[in-house]
């Protein structure tokens, strides 16, 4: 089998659909988590926000390594929606250039947005056209550097997020610049790094590889629980 649809099909076990619904009103957001298969292997896609925005939604993440997204609009039907508007607006992403694949179980960001990864496929030659207003640069990792414990780096948990602080600096090749992927961004990439890949991290993760939705429902109801 080709290793987008093994990949659609490995992470499709793992949508979450509606069952999340009943988690009481809280400020949403959503992240696109984009993949697609260069060289027989799959990579993500990334974005660095401008330090000089000042309209950003997720303004915690001003700087620093996102995937695109963002608050949710009045006008989004769902987490979905929010996803894929915000990575057209960020990227020049079109919607319809989208193979949506799945919805992870949401995290509560330090700065208490409820955030839901979606992850879907886009094309090997997409080539993105950043708005420079909220994007400074767009760039490619393969994703299993974040399995890999040589550039890993691990801290003692910081206020509000997940276990340890995990930290990546990933050096582009075709640029020489380097990233500094931390914090939630980095706790989503693991997370589908390791289920894309079915890859356990060389590193110790924070969350229970083997059943990680009844973990993160764990972890989100005691933080709903001391709102």
């Amino acid at each position: 089998m080709p290793i987008k649809d093994d990949t659609i099909a490995v992470l499709k076990q793992f949508d979450t659909g509606n069952k999340f619904s009943y988690m009481p009103v809280l400020p949403k957001a959503s992240v696109l988590v984009p993949l697609f298969v260069k060289d027989g292997e799959l990579h993500t896609l990334m974005t660095l926000r401008s330090k000089e925005c000042l309209c950003l939604q997720l303004r915690t993440n001003a700087g620093e390594v996102c995937f695109p997204g963002g608050k949710r609009d009045p006008s989004d039907r769902d987490d979905i929606q929010t996803a894929l508007r915000e990575a057209e607006e960020e990227i020049g992403l079109p919607p319809d250039h989208v193979q949506v694949v799945c919805k992870l179980f949401p995290i509560i960001s330090k700065s208490g947005l409820l955030v839901t990864p979606v992850v879907g496929f886009i094309d090997e030659s997409f080539c993105p056209r950043p708005n420079p207003a909220e994007v400074s640069a767009v760039f490619t990792v393969p994703l299993d550097f974040f399995t890999s414990e040589k550039d890993h780096f691990a801290s003692h948990s910081a206020a509000g997020m997940i276990g340890p602080l995990h930290s990546f600096y990933f050096v582009d090749p075709d640029t020489g610049s380097q990233y500094h992927i931390w914090g939630l961004t980095a706790i989503v990439v693991i997370l589908v790094a390791a289920l894309a890949l079915r890859k356990k991290p060389e590193f110790d993760v924070g969350f229970d590889f083997e059943d990680p939705l009844s973990f993160f429902q764990q972890i989100l109801h005691q933080r709903i629980s001391k709102l």
